[in-house]
């Protein structure tokens, strides 16, 4: 009874909070030329202006919480900084600290406020700084008036990508310490016939919280988009600072609007979508189509007068992956050898950062949550992946969410756990990801938990939609279905029986799946990506007689992988594609990036391979128990698949050769760019 309680108190606090609202926007531009860019692997110094950098503040209040929220274009500022920042203006406007969030754009295009990589921080304009952030804070607290406010959501998917891309095994890369460990890296440039496709999902939504005068008059706009930068000429605020005076100018705001580009999860995201043709967007032109869509969300948003406001803020201490002593070892050395100058390779740079590491094997992050009406916002410290942010969206209990990262410090990139195998620059260890392989749940944990305290109910369990093809697969009544649309790892959740299947060692979750469509991606089917590892269950006794259905995507042309393997039977691909059973050839090969459907049928002593509905090839069944389930591999994990996997349906009978056509002619893809 307490959290329904808890929630009609909200509710009726939520129906007489009356908002009052102030910005104000500080010049954060350096005095002094030339400083140090940090954004790059090296060191740079630059020594002329493109656009000015600026430090935006909001401040709300509805009678009970007072709270700010401030963006600064900045690459990122470490903690130390910022924590400095909030005492000054805690001083001066009377927030507590512990209510103020404070974040970068990540322009790379901005003064160097900390140390990274191979580059130092320009110490006397991270000394600088703080005051002029506390500046901004505090002119926003001094020009409070009542407001009214709103928000909205505007799907982008043409205007943010995955930028990491995997690798074919037989194509990866070294890391700086001379392992060839890198399955997975970012940047891989247009159509690199070696990177096979994303590692992970974007997040499309631009999200756009907007304040008005009680008359209308707008006064600020908070917009956020997980979408890391675009590129300028240093020093400057790069597509976030375009965007304000663009968006300004749309919406005819006064010279007292302040208009705010926020940094969303985005630390596998970038404008260039690697899986076409090289674009020919310019900054420009790439912020004037942003800022349509952010103009059609703007227009459908409802401001209220009555909002409650609410924060919650928690420290976290985690730990890093520190070197261990060979690694050591070999750092000093390195280290010894460029002893009164800056790193310049690569090597060097990790080098020198292992010595950082050892020097401090924890931090602790400082995490918040803040709810404005039915929208939370998250801030987290660092560059955390799209997928993260999805988290957090599908769990929240709040009408929406909005994501901040890189507020409040700078701790580095954090995958989730199970990208940490497929190694590649973001999660190389340094100060620029070091933190645990279990960093990334733990964060998402310590937000939704500030969140069902903020909202006074719990979090929701995120599920896929069932579409007609689910719904005849579990009308059939099959022994298991697995959907393998997880978020998080390692267990897969069979939809029947509870039957768990296991993601094994180099699997990465919630790609696009065979019935994806790209224009709507709250429909978006999802699926599991092997690079390098498989899923397996354990089955209760099957007899003679079962049916497996699987959707599969191979990504490799001419390679060799087992597809699946139940008990002692085995569908494979030779190298020109045609498909095998039980060692003998189909009479059809499987097309390569291409979702389609495998029914592997045993009736007795015969086993049958269907492809998309047609049976392809008969072979003797094996007579080993069907007790163990391989998806991507064989028992032994070897010639494993490099590509997708989804919608894996066992039942413990064998379907007949239309019931098998008639589930095919469901699963194929939804649209052409589904089969991406």
């Amino acid at each position: 009874m307490l959290p329904f309680a808890l929630g009609l108190l909200l509710m009726s606090l939520q129906a007489t909070a009356a908002l009052r609202a102030g910005a104000a926007i500080t010049d954060v531009t350096p005095e002094k030329l030339p400083v140090i860019v940090n954004c790059f692997m090296t060191e740079r110094l630059v020594d002329r202006v493109t656009s000015r950098l600026y430090a935006r503040s909001l401040v709300l209040d509805d009678g009970a919480t007072r709270l700010s929220l401030t963006v600064v274009d900045s690459c990122m500022m470490p903690r130390e900084l910022l924590d400095r920042a909030k005492a000054l203006a805690a001083q001066r406007t009377g927030i507590p600290a512990h209510r103020m969030l404070i974040s970068a754009t990540h322009t790379h295009m901005a003064p160097a406020a900390m140390a990274c990589l191979g580059s130092d921080a320009q110490q006397d304009y991270a000394d600088w700084l703080p005051g002029k952030i506390a500046e901004s804070i505090t002119q926003a607290a001094s020009r409070l008036e009542p407001a009214q406010a709103g928000w909205a959501i505007e799907d982008a998917p043409s205007l943010t990508h995955t930028r990491r891309f995997i690798y074919r095994a037989d194509k990866m890369l070294l890391d700086p310490f001379g392992n060839r460990t890198v399955r997975a890296n970012m940047h891989p440039g247009y159509q690199n016939p070696d990177a096979i496709a994303p590692s992970g999902p974007s997040d499309p939504a631009l999200t756009l919280f907007s304040v008005q005068t009680n008359a209308g008059q707008p006064l600020a706009l908070l917009a956020n988009f997980s979408q890391h930068y675009f590129n300028d000429t240093p020093l400057s605020a790069d597509y976030f600072g375009l965007f304000t005076s663009k968006m300004a100018a749309r919406i005819a705001a006064g010279p007292t609007f302040v208009p705010i580009l926020s940094q969303g999860t985005s630390g596998d995201q970038m404008w260039m979508d690697y899986s076409r043709p090289k674009s020919d967007a310019t900054l420009d032109s790439y912020t004037e189509a942003f800022t349509e869509a952010a103009l059609r969300a703007y227009r459908r948003i409802v401001h209220r007068p009555n909002i409650t406001l609410g924060m919650r803020e928690t420290l976290l201490t985690l730990r890093r992956r520190l070197p261990d002593e060979q690694r050591l070892a070999w750092a000093r050395a390195k280290v010894r050898e460029f002893e009164g100058r800056k790193p310049k390779t690569q090597p060097e740079i990790y080098a020198r950062e292992q010595l950082f590491l050892h020097q401090e094997p924890e931090r602790e992050l400082k995490l918040q949550t803040l709810r404005i009406g039915d929208l939370a916002i998250h801030a987290i410290p660092n560059e955390v992946y799209a997928l993260t942010g999805l988290k957090l969206k599908a769990q929240t209990p709040f009408a929406a969410t909005m994501n901040i990262e890189l507020a409040n410090g700078a701790d580095g990139y954090i995958p989730p756990p199970e990208q940490h195998v497929l190694g590649g620059y973001t999660t190389w260890a340094a100060r620029t990801a070091g933190l645990e392989v279990q960093a990334e749940p733990r964060i998402v944990e310590a937000l939704l938990t500030m969140a069902e305290s903020l909202a006074g109910t719990p979090r929701r369990t995120p599920r896929e939609p069932d579409g007609p093809y689910i719904q005849s697969i579990l009308a059939a009544r099959p022994l298991a279905h697995w959907r393998f649309s997880e978020m998080s790892g390692p267990v897969a959740l069979d939809r029947v029986r509870r039957l768990p299947a296991l993601f094994e060692n180099g699997v990465a979750l919630y790609l696009d799946g065979p019935q994806s469509n790209a224009l709507t991606p709250a429909a978006t089917n999802r699926a599991p990506h092997l690079a390098g590892g498989a899923i397996t269950a354990q089955l209760p006794p099957l007899g003679p007689a079962y049916t497996l259905l699987l959707s599969v995507w191979n990504g490799v042309e001419g390679a060799a992988p087992t597809l699946l393997t139940l008990g002692g039977d085995t569908v494979a691909l030779r190298p020109d594609g045609t498909l095998t059973l039980n060692a003998q050839p189909a009479t059809a090969q499987l097309p390569p990036r291409q979702w389609q459907q495998l029914a592997l049928v045993r009736n007795g002593a015969t086993a049958t391979l269907f492809l998309n509905g047609h049976p392809v090839a008969t072979a003797p069944a094996s007579t080993a128990p069907p007790t163990t389930l391989v998806l991507g591999g064989d028992p032994a994990r070897r010639a494993l698949l490099e590509g997708k996997l989804d919608e894996a349906t066992l039942f413990a009978r064998a379907l007949t050769a239309q019931q098998v056509a008639a589930f095919a002619q469901g699963a194929r893809p939804a649209s052409p760019r589904a089969s991406r």
